[in-house]
């Protein structure tokens, strides 16, 4: 069953073709990753369907509803979640308050605005549920600035996976970590269960290939390949594209 389906999306930016007549699907549970040069077109196509941005022509369908010209929030209820390049946590409040604050946000209680997070039990069970596997809770008191930048990603990824989406927009979850740190960013994403479809835009090759169930490759805002891994790793146009490779007469070189 299609959890996404793009069909004929194109952004122009004056007369900047930013994406151009892209068109692809992603089947539930699926692990979807988008790579490319920078400038590709990879950030604004998740811009589209996230709807922060509207396409200059095309359009959007997430589980068979036409969502092309739906408004970012009404999406989220509809069960997409993202992670963004930059953190996007509150860096002055503390691990717990930003847990607290995101669980708050899907549940009905969100409109009592006269009680404290910390009143209810159940969440405070459900943040120290989230913060234990990420090592996080014995820290629930500490500011979030005060975190690794390892450790702000991992709970940025593990709150935005707490809002239960159904499908997951991950663009550069590894952006600026250690291999490492990337090693575990990549292992808590193999974890989620199938029952969340994976879209994910990266240039770590380790995690891409360490994830993705299929690849898709974007160049000039055009799609030029879409395959397993396997494929798109033996791929002469990916090769002399995205890796700077060249292969003449048989041989391969870097350049």
């Amino acid at each position: 069953m299609e959890a996404l389906r793009v069909e004929g999306l194109s952004k122009d930016f004056g007369g900047v073709h930013a994406l151009s007549d892209v068109s692809f699907s992603v089947e539930r549970g699926e692990r979807l990753a988008i790579i490319g040069p920078n400038g590709a077109g990879k950030t604004t196509l998740f811009n589209l369907i996230n709807g922060q941005m509207l396409p200059t022509s095309g359009k959007v369908f997430f589980w068979g509803q036409d969502i092309t010209h739906m408004h970012a929030y009404s999406r989220a209820h509809l069960g997409q979640a993202r992670s963004f390049q930059l953190i996007s946590l509150y860096l002055n409040l503390s691990v717990l308050d930003n847990t607290l604050i995101t669980l708050h946000g899907i549940k009905r209680s969100r409109f009592q605005m006269l009680r404290p997070t910390t009143a209810y039990t159940d969440l405070l069970a459900k943040a120290r549920e989230i913060l234990s596997p990420i090592d996080l809770w014995e820290r629930r008191d500490e500011l979030v600035r005060n975190l690794s930048y390892g450790e702000q990603r991992r709970l940025e990824i593990a709150l935005t996976v707490a809002l239960e989406p159904k499908l997951l927009l991950l663009d550069e979850p590894s952006g600026g970590l250690t291999s490492a740190e990337s090693s575990e960013i990549t292992d808590s994403i193999c974890k989620l269960g199938r029952d969340i479809t994976v879209l994910l835009v990266a240039h770590d090759m380790d995690l891409v290939f360490g994830i993705a169930d299929r690849i898709m490759v974007l160049h000039y805002g055009k799609v030029v390949a879409n395959g397993t891994p396997e494929e798109i790793r033996a791929d002469p146009r990916v090769k002399e594209i995205y890796m700077g490779i060249e292969e003449n007469a048989g041989n391969t070189t870097a350049t």
